[in-house]
């Protein structure tokens, strides 16, 4: 079936890889579909296919990482243009270590849905840098791009289906969306987190939850400035832990930013500040295993450390520092008797001295007209997530009052 009125780009560095890209090339040809190129190169030479566009950038005289970083901007630049201008459905590329940078950069740049495909040898480490808060797909290579083989060739044609697959049909959206709350959670906070998201769903509303794991924080954070959604309800701020302790999740100094930045709505409650987030325990820093921390081995890949006062004392004046720069409504909800699963009564983490510490923090830097309310439950009690609610509604409600006004 000729599906040529879907067009998928096909972009990296043709001088290095001619034969590679000129295989993928044609593998998405044979299903259908219409191919242009964009040749991210950094030199100039002989491409066995038609290149459609090129990077206007020759950086043969520079030195590699400059040349790279040049050719990742101007590439991020000229993809973005080209999606503007031309428009495609798709886009796929491949490359090794530097390859895979331009290329990555590049996608970045373009809207979240779509379609975004990356055959790299890398692709089986560490992506976040690669990918950040995008929805590309990171293929692995499996072998060097260095020349087609049987293994090569059985990754490249599969990573063609994949992208031709993606853009062949539009993703189902309902032209009737509902109203969007975004919300923050963790493995130790589900409880609250979904009971309130059937509150809302009861109330019309959809609720967009993000993982807090640093790149859900980060992409959370993009997307409210994007204004994808009407209100925040921030439950679970670990990430601000991760950022004070040096955790492997933290979410950069933005977190908690954004919503103020727009003026929503927005419920923040201290949802596991308790705990820090390491990988496996080796890796915890030695300043902590010297000092006699308390841990918990939540699975062999993650290891928590619990907060201690001092902690706790400067994520609560952080916390307050961003409600106080918020230029919209917003308001706190604090648990008494525990900011995760794992602080409740009789639990590993419960340290009400650590919580007393948060809190006193928030009060007292807090501004005065921002609400502190303190309810005798821990996060995850149905209690607590319907305060939440009738908060996050009452918020909504004062948003849309000033703004008739």
């Amino acid at each position: 079936m000729t599906r040529l009125w879907k067009k998928v780009l096909v972009m990296g560095t043709f001088d290095t890889k001619a034969g590679e890209f000129k295989f993928l090339i044609d593998e998405i040809k044979n299903r259908g579909f219409a191919v242009f190129t964009l040749n991210c190169g950094t030199t100039r030479t002989a491409i066995p296919f038609s290149v459609d566009y090129e990077i206007g950038l020759v950086t043969n005289n520079a030195e590699r990482d400059e040349a790279m970083r040049m050719m990742a901007g101007e590439a991020s630049r000229t993809l973005l243009d080209l999606f503007k201008s031309v428009g495609f459905d798709g886009v796929i590329g491949m490359g090794g270590g530097c390859g895979t940078a331009i290329i990555t950069a590049a996608m970045r740049a373009l809207p979240l849905g779509i379609p975004k495909v990356c055959v790299s040898t890398l692709a089986g480490s560490d992506v976040s840098s690669f990918v950040g808060t995008s929805d590309i797909l990171m293929v692995p290579s499996l072998v060097d791009i260095c020349g087609l083989n049987r293994l090569l060739r059985a990754v490249l044609s599969r990573a063609a289906g994949a992208i031709c697959g993606m853009v062949e049909r539009e993703p189902a959206v309902l032209p009737d969306a509902k109203p969007a709350v975004f919300a923050s959670m963790f493995g130790n906070t589900s409880q609250c987190v979904l009971r309130c998201a059937k509150l809302l769903a009861d109330q019309g509303r959809e609720t967009v939850v993000f993982h807090a794991t640093g790149t859900g924080g980060r992409l959370m954070e993009s997307l409210i400035l994007e204004g994808m959604t009407e209100a925040v309800l921030d439950l679970t701020t670990t990430e601000i832990a991760d950022l004070v302790c040096g955790g492997i999740m933290s979410a950069g100094e933005e977190r908690l930013s954004a919503a103020g930045k727009k003026g929503l709505p927005q419920v923040i409650a201290p949802g596991c500040l308790d705990m820090v987030n390491f990988g496996s325990r080796k890796s915890v820093p030695e300043k902590y295993c010297a000092a006699g921390r308390n841990f918990y081995q939540w699975n062999p890949n993650a290891t928590l450390m619990r907060t201690n006062v001092v902690e706790n004392i400067r994520m609560g004046q952080i916390l307050a520092a961003k409600a106080n720069a918020a230029r919209g409504p917003v308001a706190f909800l604090l648990p008494r008797r525990g900011l995760s699963i794992l602080d409740a009564a009789d639990q590993p983490f419960c340290d009400r001295q650590a919580d007393e510490a948060l809190f006193r923090a928030i009060r007292e830097n807090v501004r005065e007209n921002i609400p502190i309310i303190e309810m005798d439950n821990n996060i995850n009690d149905e209690a607590f997530a319907e305060k939440a609610v009738t908060l996050l509604t009452e918020l909504i409600r004062q948003k849309k009052e000033t703004a008739s006004l």
